[in-house]
């Protein structure tokens, strides 16, 4: 086929779309099903009617192909496990009895059994369940879900394409099972996946698929050439059989470096390949591996991942290139955006110039159309678009938000002596153990405390005018006071203030620093039916005044005890905002740990003597390529150093970490030189304190004994027996006992339960260690 008959096919899809519904309608109907208010027929009734509402809203938008089974009630991946049915044994009874518990159980745990570990998905802020399996799993088909969803977008009379997490990938994401060895390798029951897989997509032809997505981005990041063989023997596998629809491998998040060969090589239909970023080496990487000839290319050159408008010439140059490597080339954005608010043209408080910058899920269905339209039948089609669009991309390069030259200054004069403590852990912790008067195995909170219903009517009359300042903060006030007097009562060593004024940890900074921009509709799901709205970072970062002092302050005249202060880290900051595509991220996070520096410098002369600075996206920043490491950690590091390294050695420095491998960065974690990090460590049972003492690290840390996101209350005994299990990797004398992360999204009932639980623990294990 030429490059011309190429263009004139292309076509515009989506990989995935959000799930929540334009008013969360998901997570409200989810939350109202656990809390008995809402019927499982009325739960998959709305979920049903967001379905309907996402395909009609993309091929409304032009959309000629929309995906079918990656809506979810909870994540995609927990939904493949059960496609697989290879549901965990201590989970069975309850999933055979009611499938639907069942799932929410996997998902969240119960009283009396935990649920599946949850960690990131890949480097996003996305959360998924991790797969449990073992030598003894069994595979079964269970392809209702996917069958149904096809057919109900069948019946609408679009072009449905189903999207299943691929047998690779599923694999590698997977753990072994609990009892089972650690050496045990997932990958080995690929041989007894794939007949499973093979009979899912005989299904899904049956009922009228004509492509099946598999979804493969686990090839995106450094593999051996085992798992590089498994690839091959897979797609061997799956394309060779008769019964199946065409198949569309689709692998997202960076480059596919040596397995884009094995992919290009197998006898499937098509590749989907991101084309953005670090990505873009695809390119080049496609074309030396001779193109793919007789195939289907879907070209991901919309990025998926970030909330700014497509460079669309940049992107039409890119397609050109690309016609002459596949027998087609569709148009589609770089991944699922399952990863961005839906719509920016709600946002009516950002300045109409401003919001002409931003691009959320459908602005980003738009771009894929217009550039579909302008491959297809020439720029000439497309003339009014290209030059608002160079507009828009002018008026974002040329404004005064994005270049403050003060920030600037001060973020090159930077030295390495500015990155440093004065004096040594080992010289630190003894001015810090004498200020601090501690006991043995002290205990604390990750800091936030849950946000009741109150707090946030509380907001929301604020916001509305029915309250005004002076009332809200009495309010504040008041939760701050019940806070202390819990915890003083609870028996915890070093308190917190609970947070109760702050919406989201990065939203709230970012709502006081310049260069910063908040949405009011700009959700995105960071786990089952938690959903956050990532600050936008348009411009240069600067801290106009102190944004935690008062706070903090006025929790510490409330007692005796220490009181922290709480900031987000720079790497946080960014990982959890929509960060800004114009600079280096190295250059952004100096520029954010310039603006914390001056808080924690503030803390510190308000007589705040331990300050915590969270760094919970450390790890699922860290570039999926090996290569790339280094680079990011020099700078993801010296930036939290930046931040941090202003105090007195007598200041206890704590940071937090949660819902991440950490294995691959305990030498990141020991170069931020926190006195204190906290992780999470409660559904991984405590692993990464066994990855901590292998390490070396020579801090204090404090594994977490609490499961904060499951509904479930461990008792002392499970709390003290997860102790037991953190004193064989860090001695008594540098180990902390705390909950896995902030209480937030908690209860206030399950909340107490669970830190007396704890407290109660900390002090059996005391007695044991006199």
């Amino acid at each position: 086929m030429t490059a011309k008959s190429a263009a004139a096919a292309a076509r515009a899809t989506v990989y995935g779309y959000p799930r929540q519904g334009p008013h969360r309608e998901l997570k409200n109907a989810v939350e109202g099903y656990w809390k008995g208010r809402v019927t499982a027929d009325a739960l998959r009734d709305t979920a049903a009617g967001l379905r309907r509402s996402n395909w009609r809203q993309l091929a409304d938008a032009g959309i000629d192909e929309v995906p079918t089974g990656d809506f979810s009630y909870y994540d995609h991946v927990l939904d493949t496990t059960v496609l697989l049915g290879a549901i965990p044994a201590r989970h069975r009874t309850a999933v055979a009895a009611d499938p639907l518990d069942g799932y929410f159980a996997m998902a969240r745990g119960t009283q009396d059994v935990a649920p599946l570990e949850m960690t990131k998905w890949f480097d996003t802020n996305y959360h998924y369940l991790v797969p449990e399996l073992g030598p003894d799993t069994a595979f079964t088909a269970d392809p209702a879900k996917q069958v149904t969803e096809l057919t109900e977008a069948l019946a609408l009379g679009l072009t449905p394409r189903p999207v299943l997490v691929g047998p690779v990938t599923y694999l590698l994401l997977a753990k072994p099972a609990p009892g089972v060895p650690a050496d045990f390798d997932p990958l080995t029951l690929l041989d007894r996946l794939l007949p499973v897989y093979a009979e899912i997509l005989a299904d899904l032809r049956a009922a009228g698929a004509d492509w099946v997505q598999l979804d493969e981005p686990a090839l995106a990041a450094d593999r051996t050439p085992a798992e590089l063989n498994a690839a091959e023997r897979a797609y061997r596998d799956l394309g060779t059989r008769t019964d199946r629809p065409k198949l569309l491998v689709a692998s997202y998040f960076d480059r596919l470096g040596d397995a884009l060969p094995v992919l290009a090589k197998a006898p499937v239909d098509g590749l989907a390949l991101d084309f953005t970023d670090a990505a873009a080496a695809n390119l080049d990487a496609l074309a030396a591996a001779g193109g793919l000839p007789g195939k289907r290319l879907v070209a991901g050159v919309v990025n998926g991942r970030n909330i700014w408008i497509n460079d669309l010439q940049k992107s039409l140059s890119t397609l050109g290139t690309l016609l002459g490597l596949a027998d087609r080339v569709d148009i589609a954005a770089s991944c699922s955006l399952l990863h961005v608010p839906l719509d920016a043209s709600a946002e009516r408080d950002i300045a109409p110039q401003i919001r002409r910058w931003l691009a959320f899920a459908q602005q980003k269905t738009a771009e894929i159309v217009t550039l579909a339209k302008g491959l297809t039948q020439g720029t000439d089609a497309i003339t009014a678009e290209l030059a608002a669009n160079r507009a828009d991309l002018a008026s974002r390069a040329t404004s005064p938000i994005t270049h403050d030259p003060a920030v600037r200054d001060r973020a090159a004069a930077v030295t390495d002596a500015d990155t440093h403590r004065s004096l040594p852990y080992a010289d630190r912790t003894t001015a810090q153990r004498t200020r601090l008067g501690l006991p043995l195995l002290p205990t604390t909170t990750i800091g936030s405390f849950p946000q009741t219903t109150a707090l946030r009517t509380a907001r929301a009359d604020l916001r509305t005018g029915r309250i005004d300042t002076a009332g809200y903060e009495e309010r504040i006030r008041t939760e701050i006071r019940d806070v202390i007097s819990f915890q003083e009562k609870a028996g915890l060593d070093v308190l917190v203030h609970g947070e109760p004024e702050r919406n989201d940890m990065v939203q709230y900074f970012a709502e006081q620093l310049t260069g910063y921009l908040a949405t009011r509709h700009g959700w995105v799901q960071s786990y089952g039916t938690r959903y956050v709205r990532p600050p936008v970072l348009a411009g240069d970062i600067s801290r106009p005044a102190p944004m935690t002092v008062r706070w903090t302050t006025y929790a510490q005249s409330l007692t005796d005890r220490p009181v922290k202060g709480m900031l987000t880290g720079p790497v946080t900051m960014l990982a959890w905002s929509f960060v800004r595509d114009d600079q280096p991220l190295g250059d952004t996070a100096r520029q954010v740990a310039l603006a914390l520096r001056d808080e924690v410098s503030d803390l510190e002369a308000a007589g705040t003597a331990v300050i915590q600075v969270d760094e919970p996206a450390l790890r699922e920043t860290l570039p999926l390529r090996a290569a790339d490491h280094p680079a990011y950690l020099a700078w993801a590091t010296e930036a939290f150093r930046l931040t941090t390294a202003v105090v007195r050695p007598d200041t206890q420095i704590h940071t937090h970490m949660c819902y991440a491998e950490f294995g691959d960065i305990v030498q990141a974690i020991d170069d931020l030189d926190a006195d204190v990090i906290s992780l999470e460590a409660a559904r991984s049972h405590m692993q990464v304190a066994r990855e901590l003492a292998a390490h070396g690290y020579p801090r204090e840390a404090g594994p977490g004994v609490y499961d904060i996101h499951s509904p479930r209350v461990p008792g002392p005994e499970e709390a003290a027996a997860l102790l037991r299990t953190g004193l064989k990797a860090i001695p008594a004398t540098r180990l902390w006992v705390n909950p896995d992360c902030g209480l937030k999204t908690r209860g206030w009932p399950e909340t107490q339960a669970a830190l007396e639980n704890l407290v109660t623990a900390a002090r059996t294990l005391r007695e044991e260690l006199a």
